[in-house]
């Protein structure tokens, strides 16, 4: 948590900032039981156990947006407020989202080692593509794929989107021209598929081996949301049978990847460590939400 915003905090409450209790749930299952109010990022397991060490717990503010660490039923429950920072990463993910898609259809950004050897692939990457003109299709519509969809398309892509939870007479879908359609036209059609959901019962494996093969051939998958949601294994078949251009994954079934992966060694993948929303302007944002709304919360509820 930024610096700043913990020590608004500590003006106003006792403040324990100890980030390292994520990795030792007994000593925060200890730790919480005098807390009225517990921020944590995804790392951190908030759930009927630990709730249940924690009689005075009223407030659980999240520094990010997904919620599938934390036991929303528990803590209705006991009437303990949830609060994400919704919006406040949502550009980093779509700068990184639109970076990857770049990246990916261009195709010539991975030569670094065989330049640097003396070699000179410029044939075999003369076959990059230009992102304009292109499709995205973007699976989930919430703050962080309307963003992505309009850096998109200020970089001359057209968008197509799918979000259940987004009436098909919304006004958002003109307000922002994006088309809405169904889940398996979208990746039909997609130049570029990007993944913007929360992990739950129905999104889990959501993109199967039986999706994944609807995609268009040469087509790119970049998942920002959760892992779970992708089926890696299928998703390293696809890659290597060439009938993908490529995909990028910020996020895992688990976390921290597992060594021997079916991704390892894969083609035109690119892996990064769960940090699309990271960047240290998001984090001053994400920080100061959260800190602002545990602070309303607590005061509203002395």
């Amino acid at each position: 948590m930024d610096e700043g915003a913990v020590a608004r905090l500590a003006g106003r409450f006792g403040v324990r900032y100890e980030p390292a209790l994520a990795a030792a749930p007994a000593a925060l299952r200890e730790a919480v039981g005098a807390a009225d109010a517990l921020i944590v990022r995804n790392a951190t397991q908030v759930d009927a156990a630990l709730i249940a060490a924690a009689p005075r717990l009223a407030v659980v503010g999240r520094l990010g947006v997904g919620l599938d660490n934390i036991d929303l039923a528990a803590c209705a429950a006991r009437s303990i407020g949830v609060f994400p920072a919704i919006g406040a990463n949502a550009r980093a993910v779509a700068e990184y989202v639109l970076a990857a898609a770049l990246i990916l259809l261009r195709g010539a950004f991975m030569s670094t080692a065989a330049v640097a050897d003396g070699r000179w692939p410029r044939d075999e990457l003369a076959d990059g593509h230009e992102i304009g003109g292109r499709i995205i299709g973007l699976v989930g519509f919430g703050s962080i794929g309307r963003t992505t969809g309009a850096l998109a398309r200020a970089a001359g892509m057209r968008a197509i989107a799918h979000d259940p939870a987004v009436g098909s007479d919304d006004p958002v879908w003109a307000e922002s021209d994006t088309e809405s359609c169904v889940l398996d036209e979208l990746l039909r059609r997609a130049d570029v598929v990007s993944l913007h959901l929360p992990l739950t019962v129905a999104t889990r494996g959501l993109i199967d081996a039986r999706r994944i093969g609807l995609l268009r051939e040469g087509a790119i998958l970049i998942n920002t949301s959760r892992g779970g949601i992708v089926d890696e294994p299928a998703l390293a078949a696809a890659l290597a049978g060439g009938r993908l251009r490529g995909a990028a994954l910020d996020v895992f079934g688990i976390e921290p990847l597992p060594a021997r992966s079916p991704l390892a060694g894969c083609p035109r993948l690119v892996l990064t460590p769960h940090i699309a929303g990271r960047t240290d302007e998001s984090d001053l944002r994400v920080s100061g939400m959260v800190a602002d709304a545990v602070t309303r919360a607590l005061e509203r509820s002395a």
